[in-house]
């Protein structure tokens, strides 16, 4: 991300791209749980960053943060979350009971693309499960605590979002006691599949003031 003694580690959920073959997490829970032992690997000895993107992404970010954080093991320098809604605002939608036709049409509209791969049977069947594993993930959730995080926090919605407004990533800013920053970046709901130049400018402009105002070096995952 342009920043020395920074490195960029993604976390991989079961189900999808290298973990294709595994069976997805329905309970968003077991998927911290599951996470948290790549994510300590990842930060090594030193302070760790995370983030999260949309319901799913956000959510598991500050559930690991509480879990990094509990274990005293490393401390989390940073949170940032992207086009999502805080734990309180509860559950996004509920689509159990959509047909996959009217899941699939319910997932493009939230995240405003169309992805040609499910005109094709065999990639939509492969597909399917883990995107509504996802869903279930979301719907069933409920934050493990009440009490906000000791952790600075930067909150970031996307200028042409028509799923998640302003408002209501504003409202994270009740999930930390620590320093809170709210930021506007361009595009839509998936912005960051489009150009992801901007928000990794946004973090690693963050994690350099960090580190100037602690007087150490940040290292770790984002």
């Amino acid at each position: 991300m342009g920043l020395s003694g920074v490195v960029a580690t993604p976390l991989q959920l079961p189900g999808r791209e290298r973990r294709l073959d595994e069976e997805p997490y329905r309970d968003l829970h077991a998927a911290a749980d599951g996470l948290l032992p790549a994510a300590l690997k990842a930060a090594g000895s030193g302070p760790v960053a995370l983030f999260g993107h949309c319901f799913l992404g956000a959510a598991l970010a500050h559930e690991l943060t509480r879990r990094i954080t509990e274990t005293g093991c490393n401390e989390v320098a940073h949170l940032f979350v992207s086009a999502a809604r805080p734990p309180s605002a509860g559950p996004v939608s509920d689509v159990s009971v959509l047909t996959d036709d009217e899941f699939l049409e319910h997932v493009e509209k939230t995240t405003g693309c169309q992805y040609p791969a499910f005109d094709v049977p065999e990639i939509r069947d492969l597909l399917l499960p883990t995107l509504r594993a996802d869903f279930a993930m979301d719907e069933g959730y409920r934050p493990s605590g009440a009490a906000p995080l000791g952790v600075p926090m930067t909150a970031v919605y996307a200028a042409d979002d028509s799923f998640v407004s302003r408002d209501e990533v504003a409202k994270w800013q009740d999930v930390t006691t620590a320093g809170f920053s709210l930021t506007e970046l361009p595009g839509g709901h998936m912005y960051p599949a489009s150009d992801a130049e901007p928000l990794l400018e946004l973090i690693s402009r963050t994690i350099a003031a960090d580190r100037i105002e602690s007087g150490r070096l940040t290292h770790g995952t984002a």
